[in-house]
């Protein structure tokens, strides 16, 4: 179930779709949600209402709503659930919006306690995703996120990682790599090679198109750091 998420999701929005669409199934392969102490049994109503609240969140951060990041997240539930299936959860989600009582810590602790740290990861590349529907993240939006990934127990050198990818900064590649400016040459030549081995198509041969295709765009987005920083540093050699 997993990988047919993955592969929807990639279909609709390359990269950070193959990842949601990963983390649902991964989370409801079985309607169940697997960690390393114990097996907790998850409605998938329950799921969406909590997945399409942290939503809300990012797309109300910077005090207005656009149809282009609302467009964003129903077409990933259409993708995933069905055009019927998703007009009724998009019926509860519009209503979501209007509430001021909701709690980020309370849902984010909950998917930190049911979901892999992996897992965890790929749902900040979706958040992130619906921040920049509408052209651009806001620095309100990536505040939020960062708040969120806080609450999911995500180290910040990880959460630099995935801004550094939908937030351009003069300092990107070297996030994306995550090594420090100050890093020497053979730390960063160092730090490429463990990013590349590590993300190479190769490795996800076995999983699916659509992981190889993602992780050759993750891949691609490595080397164009890493290539970005040799530049830099031979205009001032």
């Amino acid at each position: 179930m997993r990988w047919i998420f993955a592969l929807l999701g990639y279909l609709l929005f390359r990269f950070p779709g193959a990842l949601l669409g990963f983390f649902i199934g991964s989370l409801f392969e079985n309607t169940r949600v697997q960690t390393s102490f114990r097996s907790t049994r998850i409605s998938t109503q329950d799921f969406e209402l909590k997945l399409l609240t942290l939503a809300g969140l990012v797309i109300k951060a910077d005090g207005k709503v656009t149809q282009k990041e609302l467009d964003y997240v129903r077409r990933y539930f259409v993708s995933a659930y069905g055009r019927e299936r998703a007009n009724e959860v998009f019926r509860v989600f519009n209503s979501e919006l209007n509430k001021s009582d909701v709690s980020a810590l309370e849902i984010c602790s909950f998917f930190a306690l049911n979901a892999r740290y992996e897992s965890r990861l790929q749902l900040l590349h979706f958040l992130f995703g619906i921040a920049q529907a509408d052209g651009s993240v806001s620095e309100l939006e990536w505040q939020k996120i960062q708040s969120f990934a806080s609450y999911l127990k995500v180290r910040m050198m990880d959460f630099e990682s995935i801004k550094a990818m939908f937030v351009q900064q003069a300092d990107s590649a070297y996030k994306i790599l995550e090594v420090p400016r100050s890093a020497t040459d053979a730390q960063i030549k160092k730090a490429y090679r463990d990013l590349a081995k590590k993300h190479h198509p190769d490795k996800v041969q076995h999983l699916g198109e659509a992981y190889v295709k993602a992780a050759r765009e993750k891949f691609q987005q490595i080397q164009k750091a890493y290539e970005q920083i040799k530049n830099e540093r031979s205009d001032y050699e």
